[in-house]
């Protein structure tokens, strides 16, 4: 604990000074303080500073039980003066017996610092051990300062094994792109039950470093999938009330009209606390489903978002330059002239587009999770699928959603090593496959996806041209490698093709 009894008193006192103004904030008016607790009494000469430790302690703990998490969070803003979060930080790792609220509260100060550091850019430099040589990142540096005046907590291995499993759930995050499923996951549940673990070695310096970054990346992710959601569900709304109708859905039996969605603050959702929250996330996530259920529903959600986005499609995703409603690209239009699909079944594309969003985010997942000496490897299910470094750092990029040119190279890298994998699988199920009657499915499969190789190819023409003009000649190579595996796995799905199409004609 702190040795000097006026620094606690001025680390308690600072603590109750927030307290206070976010109490008055949320009271609209000022909470009645004990005697001899108000500031003058605080820093009388003549005050009893045990007597006065007692009580401010006692009192502290009292708003500690009115005041949740979420009151935090919403208090913290980029107006507050660290050294008040500072204070905050202190106040709750000394505490001998932290309650799950007062953990709860630890992260988000932590988090906040971090996001918020005096100096721009200041986390991003890095600092050494009293080695010399290993390098501690300057964030762990500045806690281990703020918080060197109490005990220590020690970390044990398996603590450190709990951190190791917080990575494999951030990896797996990266994975969802629809907010129901990353719901129902439990994801979010199994990240504050890994907290929970940790115990009192949640205080230590290193393990808040750790945190602090994995808090951000993991809320990044939380938000946009539900932000997203919110996006569909208002724009489909929209578009229910021009045609005049007032029922958007259902949730539990229950019509959801439009004024409800009109009513619905994701800000304001996001700022309440988890636990308080989580029902109204799956009342969004299950509206969600509901109208992805009805026909009519998904014909004009997708009107929705053609209207707002129309633009070159690249990789999978729609970028570049706008066109006019309706119309198809030249790199949509060519692919389709150049498709070698006997028929355009549009079941059969969206399955096997749906394939290939799922081996990305496996292949993705692995790649994070894997140690640097082995994610290159990736291990499938009829062999090893090889990458090269700049396939690997493509799938852990996180720019993959700008419109920018750096983003268009790494998706077609992500989406040409994702075919080439689901080309592997097709041509080896096929050829155990070739004289029964599921042979004609993964015949088929082999047909999208040598179509999804000339649309590959034909968008790393474009962007091969633009490196050409910019001369980025390590992007050229680099992206050739990648085309040319592409273009070898293309000839081996055609030859599997040729070979079973006989039997095809004798059944």
């Amino acid at each position: 604990m702190i040795e000097d009894p006026k620094w606690e008193l001025a680390i308690l006192a600072t603590v109750h000074g927030f307290y206070q103004k976010l109490l008055a904030d949320y009271f609209l008016g000022e909470i009645p303080t004990p005697s001899g607790l108000d500031n003058e009494s605080l820093f009388a000469s003549d005050q009893n500073i045990p007597q006065t430790l007692s009580e401010m302690r006692r009192w502290l703990q009292l708003l500690d039980m009115a005041i949740t998490p979420a009151m935090v969070r919403c208090a913290l803003t980029e107006e507050t003066d660290p050294e008040i979060a500072e204070g905050l930080l202190r106040y709750y790792a000394r505490k001998l017996e932290g309650t799950d609220f007062d953990r709860d509260k630890t992260d988000l100060v932590a988090t906040f610092l971090y996001k918020n550091p005096r100096v721009p850019g200041q986390w991003e430099r890095r600092g050494y051990g009293l080695d010399g040589v290993l390098p501690i990142p300057p964030f762990e540096i500045a806690l281990t300062e703020i918080l060197a005046d109490g005990e220590e907590p020690e970390i044990s291995a398996e603590d450190m094994k709990h951190l190791a499993d917080l990575d494999i759930l951030r990896a797996q995050a990266e994975v969802f792109r629809d907010f129901g499923a990353f719901l129902d996951s439990g994801l979010a549940q199994r990240v504050r039950d890994l907290k929970r673990t940790l115990g009192r070695s949640f205080y230590h310096p290193s393990v808040l470093a750790y945190l602090a970054p994995f808090n951000v990346g993991f809320g990044k992710k939380f938000d946009k999938l539900f932000r997203s959601a919110a996006f569909e569900i208002k724009e489909f709304a929209s578009s229910v009330e021009k045609r005049g109708g007032t029922i958007v859905g259902q949730v539990d039996g229950m019509d959801v009209t439009v004024d409800l969605v009109a009513t619905m603050d994701e800000s304001e959702i996001l700022r309440t606390d988890y636990t308080t929250s989580l029902e109204r996330f799956r009342r969004v996530s299950k509206l969600k489903k509901s109208l992805e259920t009805q026909p009519k529903a998904r014909a004009a959600a997708a009107g929705v978002r053609v209207a707002v986005v129309k633009k070159t499609f690249v990789h999978g995703r729609l970028a570049g330059n706008e066109t006019r409603s309706g119309a198809t690209t030249s790199v949509q239009a060519g692919a389709l002239r150049n498709s070698s699909l006997p028929t355009a079944d549009p079941r059969q594309i969206t399955l096997e587009e749906t394939k290939l969003r799922s081996v990305e985010e496996s292949i993705r997942a692995f790649i994070r999770a894997a140690s640097p000496k082995l994610r290159e490897i990736v291990p499938m299910r009829y062999f090893n699928l090889l990458l090269t470094a700049a396939e690997a750092d493509a799938y852990c990029a996180d720019y993959l959603e700008e419109d920018s040119f750096r983003a268009e190279c790494a998706r077609i890298l992500v989406r040409a090593v994702a075919v080439v994998a689901r080309m592997s699988t097709e041509v080896e199920e096929l050829k155990r496959r070739r004289f029964t009657s599921s042979a004609r499915q993964h015949n088929d499969s082999l047909l999208v996806l040598l179509a999804a190789a000339k649309t590959v190819q034909q968008n790393a023409d474009l962007v091969l041209q633009t490196a050409g003009q910019r001369g980025l000649s390590e992007k050229m190579i680099t992206m050739s490698a990648s085309l040319q595996k592409l273009q070898e796995r293309s000839e081996l799905a055609e030859k599997a093709l040729a070979e079973t199409a006989g039997g095809f004609t004798r059944n």
